[in-house]
């Protein structure tokens, strides 16, 4: 069991993967979910990862990273994009919370990703909010473009990539932590066919070769 409130950023990484490979393999612990966990995080809440991911119905976090109460602090938006609230949210997780690692989790068939791949070639825009959501997913679809890719995972990877890099340029709370090798910050990528999270970018994670699921 991780120690939340002593454990490293590789340590959160090292973690979360394994619960990843034990919802793959099809053998899952469901750690922390029963009612002495419910009673023991009643009073204060100390998560080893902060998970910032899309709110696609099939990307439930504690399911595919195998675990229970109180281990995951989960903001979710449509196509994992960044407001202030979001910034918020991640900073409290940091600041507040104490939690080693941030998580940026994107995955292919992205909708909003999709979305704004149809709107930069067709010209055309979303309507109502929807079209925010189009918008702040604009620039990663244009630099995927600029750099000549063309399938889904490379236009999803880049956005992974650059959601990264706004929530360090953006806050500089999250930005000084990862400087100071309190946090760090990585993006993956989950194919939905057969569960599997794999690393895309990181920042403030020394990681082996294959460390990645």
């Amino acid at each position: 069991m991780i120690d939340a409130l002593n454990a490293t950023p590789q340590e959160a990484f090292e973690t979360l993967l394994a619960g990843n490979r034990r919802f793959v393999t099809g053998y899952p612990e469901h750690p922390n979910q029963d009612a002495a966990r419910r009673t023991e995080i009643a009073p204060a809440q100390s998560p080893f990862a902060v998970l910032f991911g899309c709110s696609d119905s099939r990307l439930a976090a504690e399911i595919i990273f195998d675990r229970g109460l109180g281990d995951l602090f989960v903001v979710r938006t449509a196509g994992h994009v960044a407001g202030p609230e979001v910034l918020g949210s991640i900073e409290y997780g940091v600041g507040v919370l104490g939690t080693p690692l941030v998580v940026v989790l994107g995955h292919d068939a992205c909708g909003a990703v999709a979305a704004t791949r149809a709107a930069v070639a067709d010209g055309t825009t979303a309507g109502g909010y929807v079209r925010d959501v189009v918008e702040k997913v604009t620039p990663s679809v244009l630099a995927a473009r600029a750099a000549g890719h063309t399938e889904d995972a490379e236009f999803v990877a880049e956005h992974i990539r650059h959601t990264v890099d706004l929530l360090l340029d953006r806050s500089r709370a999250l930005a000084e932590a990862v400087e100071e090798g309190r946090v760090a910050v990585v993006g993956l990528s989950y194919r939905l066919a057969d569960g599997t999270a794999h690393l895309v970018t990181t920042r403030g994670l020394d990681l082996s070769a294959g460390a990645a699921a």
